[in-house]
């Protein structure tokens, strides 16, 4: 079976990156821009906010190992999808809760997805289905980030291994063997 891909936003692209790097099934996973109005974001303009892009990934997976469904169950699991229009410290509509589906199945998914996902969540859930539109990858640097530079980065190491322990706590059966050694 062909590979198929899934768009979500959780906030910082170089978190959710770290969190679906571990899961196994995943194939890739790139870091990039999507749902705004201006052709070619760089990452400043995207952090201004002035696009209306968010900060997402594309994660590229093999069905047969792991499901869309499984991925929207991680993905709600690893980021609080109830803030509007943020994660933690960081404030904007760039960091907002979205899936991008692509498909009328992956729609339809995700709406289920929501509803069967709300009730670990004391609060309802902001996160927005919304249309894809264009994909725009992320400058190379922050590709594959926590690997590399994130590991240095305060700002990450301060926030990306709660989300991998929760990862390896809730779906343990998930996880890469790798993964395990990181954080």
């Amino acid at each position: 079976m062909a590979s198929e891909q899934a768009i979500l936003a959780g906030g910082c692209f170089w978190c959710t990156e770290a969190v679906f790097n571990d899961v196994i099934g995943v194939e890739k996973v790139e870091s990039g821009y999507i749902g705004g109005s201006v052709d070619n974001p760089t990452y400043k303009q995207v952090c201004d906010g002035d696009t209306g892009h968010a900060e997402a990934i594309r994660v590229t997976y093999d069905p047969e190992q792991i499901g869309f469904d499984e991925l929207l169950d991680i993905f709600f699991a690893t980021h609080d999808p109830t803030q509007l229009n943020r994660q933690g410290n960081d404030v904007g509509t760039q960091y907002r809760s979205a899936i991008f589906p692509l498909s009328t199945q992956q729609a339809q998914k995700a709406m289920m997805g929501i509803e069967r996902n709300q009730r670990e969540w004391p609060q309802p859930i902001v996160t927005g289905i919304e249309q894809p539109g264009t994909w725009w990858p992320a400058e190379d640097y922050h590709q594959e980030y926590w690997e590399g530079e994130g590991q240095r980065n305060p700002y990450c190491l301060a926030v990306i291994p709660p989300k991998l322990q929760k990862l390896r706590k809730s779906f343990a059966n998930r996880v890469k063997e790798a993964g395990a050694t990181t954080a």
